[in-house]
């Protein structure tokens, strides 16, 4: 048994609980578990299977009206239609609660000292507000998890390090102005959210931006990152900044991709704080480079814990 292990949370639902027809990489999930799992000889890995987040946990952040609506398939087609994922299946529900829940036991697992890093195999909503989703997010389990962990007393400040290629728009907009969290996306200029929010620091790159002007300016950022004060980090890992993404605009590689992470780990270890991972986006074509990844992001972590 290796001395430092990983827990890392899943469920088959987050794929199976959407529509095969649906324009997203439906697959991705399970595809990446199975990677995972073959390639975990040494056990670094501890899987655990995510529970569903509670209504109350979810309104922590998000207003009644809405959470009602959805948990009770009552969302109007033009919502919908801006949230995505469609066909929906019935386990539309199901899944994104699931998914809530997950992102919030690997929270728990930091917060509660069982773990430095713990994470998620999916998650990193970062694009639904308050009252309303957007671009595959339902639930803002980034805001979410902010929320019940303030609720503990030994939590003060929170960082969200937000490197997916998109903005995370909607935990710019809740957390506006609010000095508890204090969130930084780095992020392509040009790429959606064409409506972009204020976060407490954004960063956008120019399309075609490569590896090195990308991890130059990643170091500066957590530079100064050290010279704060945090009690608990949310990484949010998205891999959509690879080249062959069909969504991002940016051209990083692959190995690109592991110094970003690993620059990332390093900075955490440096700081000595608690660590949540959540997965973020990942749309390459062909998808075995969004798979590739994502399995070289998880199986990192047990290296720094």
């Amino acid at each position: 048994m290796p001395k430092h292990q990983f827990p890392l949370y899943f469920h088959e639902i987050y794929s199976s609980g959407l529509d095969r027809t649906a324009r997203f990489p439906v697959d991705r999930y399970q595809l990446l578990a199975d990677k995972l799992q073959s390639m975990d000889d040494g056990g670094l890995i501890s899987w655990q299977m995510s529970r569903l987040a509670s209504r109350e946990e979810v309104q922590l952040v998000h207003q009644e009206d809405y959470v009602h609506r959805f948990l009770n398939h009552q969302l109007l087609e033009k919502e919908i239609r801006r949230i995505g994922l469609r066909p929906w299946k019935d386990t539309i529900v199901e899944r994104t609660l699931r998914l809530t829940g997950g992102a919030l036991q690997a929270m728990e697992k930091v917060l509660n000292g069982d773990s430095q890093i713990a994470g998620n195999m999916a998650g990193g909503t970062h694009h639904a507000f308050r009252d309303e989703g957007s671009g595959y997010c339902i639930f803002n389990d980034l805001a979410i998890c902010a929320e019940k962990a303030l609720l503990e007393n030994h939590i003060n400040r929170i960082l969200i390090l937000d490197l997916d290629v998109h903005q995370g728009d909607g935990t710019a907009k809740i957390f506006h102005g609010d000095e508890r969290v204090y969130t930084v996306s780095l992020h392509g200029k040009n790429n959606f959210p064409f409506r972009k929010q204020v976060s407490d620091w954004d960063i956008e790159f120019e399309n075609d931006t490569e590896d090195e002007k990308y991890l130059e300016t990643l170091d500066q950022v957590l530079l100064i990152l050290s010279e704060k004060e945090f009690d608990l980090v949310f990484f949010q890992a998205g891999v959509d900044g690879l080249a062959s993404d069909a969504l991002g605009l940016l051209k990083l590689s692959r190995e690109g991709m592991k110094k970003r992470n690993e620059k990332v780990f390093q900075w955490r270890k440096n700081i000595g704080l608690p660590m949540s991972i959540f997965m973020g986006g990942g749309y390459a074509k062909p998808i075995e480079d969004t798979i590739d990844s994502f399995t070289d992001l998880f199986m990192e972590v047990p290296m720094w814990m």
